[in-house]
């Protein structure tokens, strides 16, 4: 498949690149507390690039924070939700710009078999399992460790995952190192381990809007996505088993369209969904796998990844309860997310492609949030 190395070709360039670079650079990482969970230190990460544009990391759910980037004038801004202060990330929303496992998307009623063993989990979204739980990854406390000697800054988050924590099998190694390029790439290149077979879905779940967070809804943004196919879903979110042709409806989005241009059509899964919340089947043949453009400001973000969905959401049970940073508040429909993934319930869908993880082989994956202007 054109893209099975991409995870490994991120890594061997960070590699390469560490070698060569000169150790009088000026510090590309920089560090500051940002309080504590659990008894255990949250920190900021800021990395900034050489063209002076800022990502904001914490250990914290090894969260986006922030993603500050110029428009088409040059003017800056921050296009990714987020909050001021740990406090937020805490008793907010739980997954704004989260990692999310160990099982992302829904598990239907929560459960699923593996090798003849039935397994339970929390229904977090009733009648399903949500994102690894309500104490999933995306609440924990990641270690930390800011990569040295690379000429991008980069930083690494390891989680330990102890057996049947949050009901799945394994003692589980997480890793996901963010890298912020020169072009204003984010990488985001995960390794998950386990000492027993499980099952493994991770993902990030960034929230944007290219108009600068805050600043209305997202609903004229273009939108790429380059997928023959998407999976139907019943009225609990929950795939039908079903590979839909998005031929003749408001899911394709082969050539750009607006989010809002067709989502309030009278269609089964919009209906369904109040909205876009669906996971499309990437054809995974382009480079670019998907884009949202904002015409009014010049920019747009491209993902780049070697899974085989994307999880298209469009903000639909944002409700303006939440304030994020700067004190911006988040309104109905005033991000998107394109969550690259397999397939929710993958462990109850034979047909699916498999989300099982052994000691054997280590799940490798990259995906890259690309930010330009035109």
């Amino acid at each position: 498949m054109r893209k099975q190395n991409l995870f490994t070709g991120s890594m061997l360039l960070l590699i390469m690149i560490g070698m060569s670079s000169c150790g009088n650079k000026k510090e590309m990482v920089t560090t500051e507390n940002f309080g504590s969970f659990d008894g255990k230190e949250v920190s900021l990460y800021t990395l900034t690039n050489n063209q002076g544009n800022v990502v904001k990391l914490t250990n914290y759910g090894a969260a986006i924070v922030e993603v500050n980037v110029p428009d088409r004038d040059g003017n800056k801004a921050n296009v990714t939700f987020g909050y001021d202060n740990l406090e937020g990330y805490v008793n907010g929303d739980p997954y704004f710009g989260k990692v999310v496992g160990q099982f992302a998307n829904r598990i239907a009623r929560g459960k699923f078999s593996l090798e003849g063993v039935d397994y339970t989990l929390a229904l977090n979204n009733f009648p399903n399992a949500l994102h690894g739980g309500p104490t999933g990854w995306h609440s924990r406390v990641w270690t930390p460790e800011v990569l040295q000697n690379t000429d991008y800054p980069a930083v690494k988050f390891t989680y330990d995952k102890p057996d049947m924590e949050e009901g799945f099998p394994g003692n589980v190694v997480a890793e996901v190192v963010y890298t912020w390029t020169d072009e204003n790439e984010l990488i985001m290149d995960y390794k998950v381990t386990t000492d027993r077979n499980t099952v493994i879905n991770i993902t990030n779940h960034a929230y944007f809007n290219l108009h600068g967070t805050g600043n209305g809804d997202i609903l004229d943004h273009e939108a790429l996505i380059r997928a023959s196919a998407f999976t139907p879903v019943d009225s609990t979110l929950i795939p039908t088993g079903e590979l839909r042709s998005v031929e003749g409806t408001p899911f394709d989005f082969r050539t750009p369209h607006l989010i809002g241009g067709r989502i309030g059509e009278e269609y089964d899964q919009l209906i369904l969904g109040g909205g876009y919340d669906h996971n499309y089947v990437l054809d995974n043949v382009e480079e670019v796998d998907a884009e949202v453009y904002d015409p009014s400001t010049g920019r747009f973000l491209q993902v780049i990844t070697d899974q085989p969905g994307v999880q298209l959401y469009t903000g639909n049970f944002l409700d303006g309860t939440q304030t994020g940073r700067g004190g911006k508040v988040y309104q109905y429909r005033s991000g998107f997310c394109l969550e690259t993934q397999h397939f929710p319930d993958s462990p109850n869908q034979a047909a699916f492609p498999s989300v099982i993880l052994t000691p054997v082989e280590p799940f490798l994956s990259s995906t890259v949030f690309r930010f330009g202007v035109r």
